[in-house]
């Protein structure tokens, strides 16, 4: 087991038992063909949309997410200072210095982890580069494209590794670009959830960044919370794809919460860190 993964008590056999509306096979094999387009299309336009402005390749960005999310069926509702049109904070190109929230850099975007489908959804709302473990560079069709997007991956298995790590992210930060981490460290069901490990925080204390919170929440059309797109256990990608895009009503809820500024003057960085960790979850845990 790797020295970095917590262990989840989440498992597909007891968290994802639940019963939901499906639809039919023609309407799977749509969805799957579709979303498979988008993705190939997003390997196909990087090279080009480098070459656009920031601001445009943002409003680019956040397109091609929705698209993805709704070849497979998702609906999506984003609310808060990182919604649609809010251009939130942070959102400055690289070299631009200051953040909107005032921090000096980019901002540290950190949400509960479910799926990942989490990772569209947040570049719905607030494309960011990302942190990723390296597995997900195998992964097939995405693994290129997330590898191609800048994305900072973590050696899980190599402990020490995770230093320089934490320097790549804070390099990030201090180029006014944000990052897109999740700090529990592992995907959980959605119904339960795992601490925050505060070493990437240590990212923002040394770039000097704040800190977003995000919420995510999947459930269906009726309301009822499910735990469909969970990406837990031995569960593998194609197993997960096809459950989502077999699903009818899903719906994910998406919540950029007010920004956290770096801590004041702490005894060490150490318990600079840790306090973000725990306002963040605080903030994540009182919205779910």
């Amino acid at each position: 087991m790797s020295v970095w993964l917590p262990t989840a008590t989440c498992r597909p056999e007891t968290c994802l038992a639940d019963a939901s509306p499906g639809v039919s096979h023609p309407r799977r094999a749509l969805r799957l063909t579709a979303c498979l387009a988008v993705l190939l299309a997003g390997i196909v336009l990087i090279p080009p949309a480098r070459l656009v402005p920031y601001g445009a390749r943002i409003r680019l960005v956040r397109f091609w997410a929705r698209v993805v999310l709704r070849s497979l069926g998702v609906t999506v509702h984003l609310a808060g200072p990182g919604g649609p049109g809010s251009g939130g904070p942070g959102l400055g190109g690289p070299g631009s210095g200051r953040s909107a929230a005032g921090s000096g850099g980019g901002v540290l975007v950190v949400a509960n982890h479910v799926s990942w489908l989490d990772i569209p959804l947040l570049a719905a709302g607030r494309p960011g580069r990302s942190l990723a473990k390296t597995e997900v560079r195998q992964w097939p069709v995405l693994g290129p494209l997330i590898a191609r997007c800048g994305t900072v991956f973590l050696d899980r298995d190599r402990l020490r590794t995770l230093p320089d790590t934490v320097a790549a992210v804070a390099r990030v930060l201090r180029s006014g670009q944000p990052v897109i981490v999740f700090p529990e460290g592992s995907t959980w069901c959605g119904r339960e959830s795992g601490r925050f490990r505060p070493a990437l925080f240590q990212a923002a204390v040394e770039a000097e960044a704040d800190v977003q919170p995000v919420t995510i929440r999947y459930r269906l059309a009726d309301g009822r919370p499910t735990s469909v797109p969970a990406f837990i256990g031995d569960d593998g990608l194609l197993t997960s794809l096809a459950r989502v895009v077999a699903a009818r009503g899903l719906v994910a809820d998406v919540t950029f919460l007010p920004p956290i500024p770096p801590p004041g003057p702490q005894p060490s960085r150490a318990g600079a860190r840790r306090e973000l960790a725990r306002r963040a979850q605080a903030a994540i845990e009182g919205i779910r």
